[in-house]
């Protein structure tokens, strides 16, 4: 039987994040805990078995005042199309439990904890570090489950996380839209805890193949890209800035190589508008 990979009608959410405006406050990471009921520790002084959905990195263009440029990046789950948009991301590739798909319908790579047996695969496969793996069961201090998130299940010890997109408030806005005898969610109907959160509306979400949606403006932006394109992991995570040092950083671009863009875009030496 021959599979049925016609998915033109399928909607891809994804995001668009605004580096220009990032200031590096943390709110989404607070929004993403909050949201999702991810446990943490009393100390969270060592990362290596930390658990976050979503990560703000700090990076610099490495260069001495008064030329040194700071500039931070919320790195989520890439949800990644892979190579020739067909769903083969990474981390659905070589998962042995099919613990974790590609949804057609949304484009959203899932986590179904209950078949994962902590394996990390995935982990490795993944080339943005996007998944952690819970080394604990978590334990909430006193009075703090009447403030879990009933829409989404907490974990266990001993398996993979990763951000999902808050996929439980896209059923929500689904089953609103049925029982209004709906087909279609209005863009500002189905949000991730960590674009509202932002304080300076850094973050934008919404259907990347909706030409009404911002994303799909956005993307197409000269300022925009994405992590490690020269992977064709065809991530759905889109980022945007003004400098150019950055865009170079976001594929590892050594100081001899040129840029080269995807959509079309021209090759853009190295020196060029260092300084934009």
């Amino acid at each position: 039987m021959k599979e049925n990979n016609n998915h033109s009608n399928a909607k891809r959410y994804g995001m668009v994040i605004d580096l220009d405006k990032c200031t590096g406050c943390g709110s989404c990471m607070v929004a993403c805990y909050s949201e999702n009921n991810v446990p943490f520790k009393t100390d969270e002084t060592n990362k290596l078995d930390s658990l976050n959905w979503i990560r703000v990195y700090k990076i610099s263009n490495n260069k001495p005042y008064p030329h040194s440029e700071v500039c931070y990046l919320p790195m989520p789950c890439m949800q990644c199309d892979g190579i020739g948009k067909h769903g083969h991301s990474p981390c659905v590739s070589v998962c042995p439990a099919v613990a974790t798909d590609y949804d057609y319908s949304t484009g959203i790579v899932s986590q179904i904890y209950t078949r994962c047996f902590g394996c990390r695969y995935c982990m490795a496969a993944c080339p943005y570090h996007a998944r952690k793996f819970n080394w604990w069961d978590p334990v909430w201090p006193a009075d703090m489950e009447k403030y879990l998130s009933p829409n989404v299940s907490a974990r266990m010890r001993g398996v993979v996380e990763k951000c999902s997109f808050c996929f439980h408030r896209y059923q929500l806005a689904r089953d609103k839209a049925y029982l209004e005898k709906r087909q279609e969610l209005a863009e500002d109907e189905y949000q991730t805890a960590c674009a509202q959160g932002c304080p300076t509306g850094a973050i934008t979400f919404g259907d990347l193949n909706n030409k009404s949606h911002a994303v799909y403006k956005l993307k197409k932006s000269p300022t925009a890209f994405r992590l490690l394109e020269r992977l064709e992991t065809n991530p759905k995570v889109y980022y945007l800035s003004s400098k150019s040092w950055v865009r170079r950083a976001g594929d590892n671009y050594l100081a001899h190589e040129e840029t080269e863009k995807i959509n079309n875009k021209v090759k853009e030496p190295y020196e060029a508008k260092e300084h934009l």
